[in-house]
Formats: C-alpha cells, structure tokens, sequence
C-alpha cells in the first residue's frame, strides 16, 4: 500500500523492517526482525519465519502447540535449539496479530 493510500484511509503506514546483517557462528547471518526472537532469514527455510539462529520454523512451533503441546514440552523437545518460553509467547503473539491484520485486510477489501 502506498503512502498516501495509507494516509488517505486513516490508516498508519506500515513500518518497512530493515534487513540487519551480523556475524553468527563465524558467517554472516541476514534477518529481517518480525520480533526479538522470531526472524525472516532470506537464505534460511525459504525466508518463512523462524526462531533467530535457527532453522526452527515458527509454524511447526505453532501447529505443535494447536496440537495440544505445552511450551514446556516443546523447550524440552527443542532444547539443542535454545528454544525459551519467551521466543514461543512471541511467536504465539506474532501469529495472532497476523490473524488479526488479515481479517482487517480482508474487511477492507470488501468495503
């Protein structure tokens, strides 16, 4: 959506993340931050969202939790990965914002 689209339905305009590069590990690892833990990597998974410094998709994350898993089973399962509650908290807050801004998307699309 352009600017003075944005600007013209009283909407915000929405913020454009910046790619950060930094060295992990010994390489350089690029992300974009959808939030303190959860990353789109474009050179991990494809770019789909995953926990930061990982291959661990957020959407397995979730579907587990839908599944009936708590958070502290999957830290344990995820354990190598450093996964911590907060990083799943964040990822459960993120998705559900998402839900929220498709079905405003999709209300505005039809108006």
């Amino acid at each position: 959506m352009s600017l003075a689209r944005a600007k013209s339905n009283g909407r915000k305009p929405r913020k454009v993340k910046k790619l950060i590069r930094e060295m992990y590990g010994g390489d350089v690892y690029e992300h974009y931050p959808l939030g303190k833990y959860v990353v789109s990597a474009p050179g991990v998974c494809g770019g789909r969202p995953t926990f930061k410094y990982t291959r661990l998709e957020v959407s397995v994350v979730l579907s587990r939790i839908a599944s009936g898993e708590t958070i502290d089973q999957l830290t344990q399962a995820y354990s190598l990965s450093q996964l911590t509650p907060e990083a799943v908290r964040e990822a459960i807050r993120l998705a559900n914002r998402a839900l929220i801004q498709s079905a405003k998307t999709l209300q505005l699309a039809a108006a």
